[in-house]
């Protein structure tokens, strides 16, 4: 029998334990291993609340964490509950799916001022992540800044954007659908170095931004380049910077019911985040774009008032001690998903915080055919008897599978109206959910 461990349980994880177990059938047993009592990872904390469809791959896991030779240990924290080298020591593969959870350093002065927040932090706070559930980001002025151009910027902003009947049927957790119910916020900003043929918003969930009720975007036509140009792009680029123009047209009297402007503000570099103890503005630096398309300062800079600003500039992957480390690039240290001899990483731990959901599915694959190449056909180690064994030792109150699910229906039987699910925000709830 071949034992193997995945650290974390998100769709990196899943993933590989769905190909380990069609690489080895019923000669593997496989645990995966977080930190949290509850699975999912980056679907359960990542995915905005109010895209259930792509929450609904979880279903998919599902039917892999239900087979007989995959169980989840839930609560089990990796490098204090039990070492990686203990790990080594009872299976014949541990694999690190541990996502990209921590925010990417914001490194401008005023990063430190009460009022700002990395996206990790502040999407974890509106998803219920237990680590966020106390931030309470001020909602109480005018002016927001969203530093960055991509799909987590425009989640942040429509999240913010929104009317308590928009989220019918979303999972935002009460204590942030009751604050941001009671925001005064009138003028969002996007702060992006590059121009509208760079950003790294798809084109669907850009489209949302021209159908909320309460909110509409502001582009500045002269941002753009001549119109011929957008033939040069692939479509799905294509189609965002087709929203954009379409965002650019809007006329004013259009606005005259909507309480919140959504600004895109491109070739803006922010230099500074200015405050007295809590951010008040953010000083901003034009750029150009130099012949390879890389944003230049340009010297000329301005000024945008904010009481919150949310840095959405990417994710990178906490250090596990004992496991080489690329800080540079915030992943794992890997060579193709090989760190060391019967250590691998998986999805955001070894390539960085990249690609979407589906793309986590070849790379577990990837991840397990190496594991073929490398492991013995007459393993022998003890796996999940000898984890027990040490969670029993130290005390571990351990959730599974089936605990999950008594968590599961109680956060569906506390749902609001029109909510698929109330979540629990503090662990001690989960666990005494779990114990019903």
């Amino acid at each position: 029998m071949r034992h193997i461990a995945i650290i974390g349980s998100g769709p990196a994880g899943y993933y590989t334990a769905e190909a380990a177990q069609k690489k080895f059938g019923d000669d593997v047993a496989i645990d995966i291993l977080d930190r949290l009592p509850v699975p999912f990872g980056l679907i359960r904390f990542g995915v905005a609340p109010d895209h259930q469809s792509i929450k609904a791959v979880s279903r998919r896991y599902e039917k892999v964490a239900l087979t007989d030779n995959v169980r989840f240990v839930g609560n089990v924290s990796v490098g204090k509950d039990v070492s990686i080298e203990e790990l080594q020591g009872l299976y014949d593969a541990v694999v690190l799916a541990t996502g990209a959870p921590n925010d990417r350093e914001l490194t401008i002065d005023g990063a430190e001022l009460a009022g700002v927040y990395g996206s990790a932090a502040f999407v974890g706070w509106y998803n219920g992540h237990p680590d966020f559930k106390d931030l309470n980001p001020p909602l109480d002025g005018k002016d927001v800044v969203v530093i960055g151009n991509g799909n987590v910027a425009l989640d942040v902003a429509r999240i913010l954007s929104k009317t308590c009947s928009e989220f019918e049927g979303s999972d935002i957790v009460a204590h942030a659908l009751e604050t941001i119910a009671a925001s005064k916020i009138e003028n969002i900003t996007f702060l992006g170095r590059r121009g509208p043929h760079q950003i790294a918003m798809t084109p669907k969930e850009l489209g949302e931004l021209g159908r909320l009720e309460k909110a509409c975007p502001r582009v500045d036509m002269g941002d753009f380049p001549p119109e011929g140009d957008d033939a040069m792009l692939e479509p799905g680029m294509r189609k965002a910077v087709t929203h954009l123009r379409e965002f650019g047209g809007i006329t004013e009297s259009h606005r005259v019911d909507k309480k919140i402007d959504i600004n895109f503000d491109f070739f803006a570099s922010p230099l500074t985040i200015n405050g007295d103890g809590k951010v008040e503005s953010v000083t901003v630096e034009k750029t150009r774009l130099d012949q390879d398309l890389r944003s230049q300062g340009t010297g000329e800079t301005y000024d945008i008032k904010a009481s919150l600003v949310v840095s959405c500039i990417g994710y990178q992957t906490p250090p596990i001690e004992g496991v080489p480390y690329e800080h540079g690039r915030g992943r794992f240290a890997n060579d193709e998903g090989r760190i060391l001899p019967g250590l691998y990483c998986v999805g955001w731990a070894r390539r960085g915080p990249s690609g979407t959901i589906g793309t986590n599915r070849p790379d577990g694959y990837a991840i397990v055919d190496l594991l073929a190449e490398d492991m013995s056909a007459s393993a022998t180690k003890n796996g999940r008897a000898g984890l027990d064994d040490i969670l029993a030792s130290r005390h571990v109150n351990v959730v599974t599978f089936r605990d999950w699910k008594k968590i599961e229906e109680a956060e569906h039987a506390n749902a609001r109206d029109g909510s698929p699910r109330e979540k629990f925000v503090d662990i001690e709830a989960m666990i005494a959910a779990s114990q019903i």
